[in-house]
């Protein structure tokens, strides 16, 4: 698990470990994806924004196809909001900041 300012990069062994007990904003990403470039400074904002509050991590789909396929992760960008270790929001392909903040804030 490193750490990239406040954002998580998640792999699998410990990816169910880190969500239990937290607020996690999961980005699904590939170094190839164009949008998931565009993604990037918006998921930065919002981890910065929300540290303390807020886990951010990042899974890249390339090296965790299994992550990938359990959380049924067919295309990217996506994100998925987990509470307490549960699935409670999917976000399919880029989004816009206030529509992440305003899932995020329900959960806060």
């Amino acid at each position: 698990m490193a750490v990239k300012t406040n954002i998580i990069t998640l792999n699998y062994p410990d990816f169910d470990e880190t969500l239990s007990g937290n607020l996690v904003l999961v980005d699904f990403w590939a170094e190839w994806c164009e949008p998931c470039k565009v993604l990037d400074p918006i998921i930065e904002d919002i981890a910065g924004k929300y540290n303390g509050k807020l886990l951010v991590g990042k899974v890249n789909t390339g090296d965790n196809r299994l992550l990938a396929n359990k959380y049924g992760v067919m295309n990217i960008p996506a994100m998925i909001l987990f509470k307490d270790g549960k699935k409670v929001h999917y976000f399919a392909g880029l989004q816009p900041k206030e529509s992440i903040l305003s899932v995020i804030n329900k959960y806060i």
